[in-house]
């Protein structure tokens, strides 16, 4: 099998508590770049405060997609590593965005690491457009606790579902 033929199957990897408009161009971006984008929500972690369950998650996202008609995208929820992950749905891209130099950093190690246990695997960085720069899950999360608008930075079934959780 030639490059040309090779099925390209990327995996953008994240908690999405909850997902944002920034997520969701990443998300957009990536489907256009690759034949089949699947969105993998990381199962609860104890270093993250997390406010919605793995399958909330998941289905706000499921949510998110049918609307905007992805038919390239799927989404999944895993534990595992991200590279066995990635192998086990033959993934051979992972997809990151970048916001600013501190993700960078931090993705850069997580990359290499990755880059190290799976060689076969690369990953793609796409920088935040500049509307979302400053967006970021747990920014909204507490601006919306205090009852701030954020409608403009959030998809709207994503907005009511963090109403529901502070019962605004």
């Amino acid at each position: 099998m030639n490059n040309e033929e090779r099925h390209r199957i990327a995996v953008y990897p994240g908690s999405f508590d909850p997902l944002t408009n920034g997520h969701l161009d990443i998300a957009r971006r990536a489907a256009h770049l690759f034949d089949t984008l699947i969105i993998a929500v990381v199962y609860e972690r104890p270093a993250k405060n997390l406010l919605f369950s793995v399958e909330e998650r998941v289905a706000l996202w499921r949510e998110v997609i049918e609307a905007e008609n992805m038919t390239n995208v799927r989404v999944e929820h895993f534990a595992t590593l991200l590279v066995d992950y990635v192998r086990s749905v033959q993934g051979n891209v992972i997809v990151k965005g970048l916001r600013s130099p501190n993700d960078f950093e931090a993705e850069f190690q997580q990359g290499l690491m990755n880059r190290k246990l799976a060689p076969e695997i690369e990953t793609v960085c796409l920088l935040t457009n500049l509307e979302q720069l400053f967006i970021s899950s747990s920014l909204l999360k507490e601006v919306v606790r205090l009852g701030g608008d954020v409608t403009d930075m959030l998809p709207p079934s994503v907005m009511k579902a963090l109403q529901r959780k502070y019962g605004i």
